[in-house]
């Protein structure tokens, strides 16, 4: 996930189907994510960027920095301050929509059903061929792309249809904080632990006056419900963000040689070694790590006042901006030492 400077947002998840997944490598949904906020300064166009990607280059390959094969297709959630839309895609096939109101999400399946506003140009004809559709039903991307029962899709128990029931309960009065406290929903799936485990988060406020600046926020560490979302906001001259930034290896890197994945080099950040060690103090020294937690909850939530204010009056310093992530960091690393 990630955003860009013309307040462009993309968050992506992996998806199966009927389509067989490519072992060979080809673009990951990450690269796709990357390049299509490189290169993009509106929501849609991001959307072009990615098909355009997946025609000419395909998608695939082991995403995984291990000899453990893990593969999929993918779906993206895209959006600008004036429009949002799904990307939902089966191997080099895709159907697009347009997100009209009220609340979407997406999750570890497809959800485009019948209303597709974009779609790859052979989309259904290929699904003939297959079997998979008989040319005379409403066509039904999600359900004729995989084993997706369209019908139960929002009230089904799973990841999807839980994101779907935590958003509209909150719909029409969703804030910063509310976007944040579904993102730490456990029971739901949304915060997911194990293996697979949330890795980082992102809550993005995209006002739709052009006076305003986008406001991101990003944990930058593991489990958003014992992290800080910290703000951040595109003004000129920021230095890299040293802290929160996973060391390179250059032509050492093992991801950079063939055979690929031979060795796991250590990408952790300062930041999150040291949430590491922090996140098991709340877990297993009850005084200390209730303090902690307390602590850092109260920083997020100055910081979230400190947002809003900016948002209601309109009054951005540029200057102060241009530190205003990396000093958040600095603090929250001052409670974890």
């Amino acid at each position: 996930m990630g955003a860009n400077e013309h307040g462009v947002c993309i968050g992506n998840e992996a998806v199966w189907g009927r389509e067989e997944i490519c072992d060979d490598e080809a673009l990951l949904g990450m690269d796709l994510v990357r390049l299509g906020l490189e290169r993009a300064d509106t929501a849609e166009k991001a959307l072009t960027v990615i098909v355009d990607l997946l025609e000419k280059y395909g998608q695939g390959g082991n995403c995984m920095e291990s000899h453990m094969v893990f593969t999929y297709h993918n779906s993206f959630l895209i959006a600008d301050r004036k429009e949002a839309w799904v990307l939902e895609t089966s191997g080099k096939y895709w159907a697009a929509e347009k997100v009209e109101g009220g609340v979407r999400n997406i999750s570890n399946q497809l959800s485009i059903t019948t209303k597709i506003d974009r779609e790859h140009p052979e989309l259904k004809e290929y699904a003939k061929s297959k079997g998979w559709w008989d040319g005379e039903k409403e066509f039904d991307f999600a359900a004729t792309y995989s084993y997706v029962n369209t019908a139960r899709m929002t009230t089904s128990r799973g990841r999807y249809c839980e994101g779907y029931k935590l958003l509209n309960k909150h719909k029409g009065s969703i804030t910063s904080e509310i976007m944040m406290e579904i993102l730490r929903d456990k029971e739901s799936g949304i915060n997911m632990e194990g293996g697979f485990m949330t890795t980082g988060s992102m809550v993005s406020v995209l006002p739709q006056q052009p006076n305003l600046p986008c406001i991101h926020f990003f944990t930058g560490t593991p489990d958003p419900a014992r992290s800080v979302f910290k703000p951040f906001i595109f003004v000129p001259n920021i230095t890299q963000l040293l802290k929160t930034t996973s060391p390179t290896f250059g032509h050492d890197d093992p991801v950079k040689k063939q055979p690929r994945f031979q060795n796991k080099p250590d990408r952790r950040h300062e930041l999150y070694k040291k949430h590491e060690s922090a996140a098991v103090v709340m877990e297993t020294i009850e005084g200390q790590g209730k303090e902690m937690l307390k602590e850092i909850q109260q920083l997020e939530k100055q910081k979230i006042s400190e947002m809003e204010s900016i948002l209601q009056n309109g009054c951005l310093d540029i200057n102060q901006m241009v530190n205003l992530f990396s000093q958040c960091v600095d603090e929250e690393l001052k409670i974890y030492s």
